[in-house]
């Protein structure tokens, strides 16, 4: 007996409509690459400001900022991607994200983090169909490819549209913290 398709005919137009949904996106430059995170997990973007460094960290992580009372890690995506730290200029921003990590099976729901990224110079908020979104390349990027979520086309280029859950892993947010709750500790 051959299985057809049982699928609802609506979940199917769904999943349709989901890939033709324009999504909207940050474009940053970072290393002389464009590369864009969705909006969503955006909440602000502010000017580089001086650091506290947090002693024994990894080399990613440039230092904590006090943010309106709440010290927040500073990550610096040029060396989570492997390749030498972002040099400061006057373009150089920090945008603030917030990512919930997955939940372990022994806890309730994820956890939410709050963090900046040190990007050389933002660009734009663009609006990428689904449609001209390609899935990730098996060889050839410059950073992880588990850290990128698709390559969306823009105006006859690529960018690298990163998957920021995948950027700032779970084990790794457990690290961070610790380091805010250590820089917290040092401020009392």
């Amino acid at each position: 007996m051959s299985k057809t398709n049982t699928k609802p005919a609506a979940a199917v137009a769904a999943v349709a409509s989901t890939n033709e949904q324009t999504q909207q996106y940050l474009t940053f430059v970072l290393a002389g690459e464009i590369f864009a995170m969705g909006i969503l997990a955006i909440k602000e973007i502010i000017e580089y400001a001086t650091l506290t460094e947090v002693p024994m960290m990894p080399q990613y992580v440039r230092g904590v900022i006090n943010l309106r009372g709440s010290v927040v890690p500073v990550i610096d995506l040029s060396v989570r991607f492997g390749k030498p730290s972002s040099q400061v200029t006057k373009r150089t921003c920090i945008v603030i994200i917030e990512i919930v990590s997955r939940a372990r099976q022994t806890q309730g729901p994820g956890e939410r983090h709050v963090l900046g990224v040190v990007v050389d110079a933002v660009n734009a908020v663009l609006d990428i169909p689904g449609s001209e979104i390609e899935p990730p390349p098996a060889f050839g990027a410059s950073i992880r490819t588990d850290f990128i979520q698709g390559m969306g086309k823009v105006n006859g280029r690529f960018v690298i549209l990163l998957d920021v859950e995948h950027v700032l892993a779970a084990d790794e947010m457990q690290t961070l913290t610790e380091a805010q709750e250590a820089a917290a500790n040092e401020a009392a």
